[in-house]
């Protein structure tokens, strides 16, 4: 049963099972914001990013995979989605961020997931807007462990960056802690140096 985050809640990696959560996806979902006029229902693209800043243990910054690089060991980016959902939520993320823990370097300890509007489109205005944490791979959802409702909830209203959550080492073991703040940031730098001035 996939869990709803809240600011400051910590989530297990451990499956039901008792087995850790090694390999795991972080996906973002949204549709084309529609307009009725005159002359119809006018579909205007969306182009949301989601990102994973690297940092180590000295809160320098490693590494970002993004749509402009996609991959770092233990980390893959699916790509740069610039539209959206055009036909309705098809149950699938328009961008996806896997994760295997076990190829992370040693020297990676935070791995912070943040999502920026591009076009500056306001979250609120974005349909069924949601970021999930889930076993699976991108075209393929097998558990949904969490989520955040960004579209259905009012504290992401006027924001165009927001800051999902971290995944950190503590005595050699990684753990989730949901962070769920939407910043003022107008780009993926700005985000970060929030990132690094407030989350690390």
């Amino acid at each position: 049963m996939a869990v709803n985050l809240v600011k400051g809640q910590k989530i297990s990696l451990q499956k039901s099972d008792g087995s850790k959560l090694n390999s795991f996806c972080v996906g973002a979902n949204w549709g084309v914001i529609e307009t009725r006029g005159f002359f119809g229902t006018r579909k205007e693209a969306v182009d949301l990013d989601l990102s994973a800043a690297l940092f180590d243990e000295n809160r320098n910054s490693v590494d970002v995979v993004y749509f402009g690089n996609l991959s770092y060991a233990g980390i893959m980016h699916s790509g740069d989605d610039l539209v959206g959902d055009v036909n309705g939520d098809d149950g699938l993320d328009n961008e996806v961020i896997q994760v295997d823990l076990s190829q992370i370097p040693a020297d990676v300890e935070q791995i912070v997931f943040i999502l920026n509007s591009y076009k500056q489109q306001d979250f609120a205005t974005i349909p069924y807007s949601t970021i999930r944490l889930y076993e699976g791979t991108t075209d393929r959802v097998v558990n949904v462990f969490a989520s955040y409702n960004i579209a259905n909830d009012e504290k992401f209203a006027g924001y165009v960056s927001m800051i999902l959550g971290k995944l950190y080492k503590r005595n050699g073991e990684w753990k989730f802690s949901a962070i769920g703040e939407p910043t003022k940031d107008k780009n993926l730098e700005q985000t970060i140096d929030t990132v690094k001035s407030k989350f690390i």
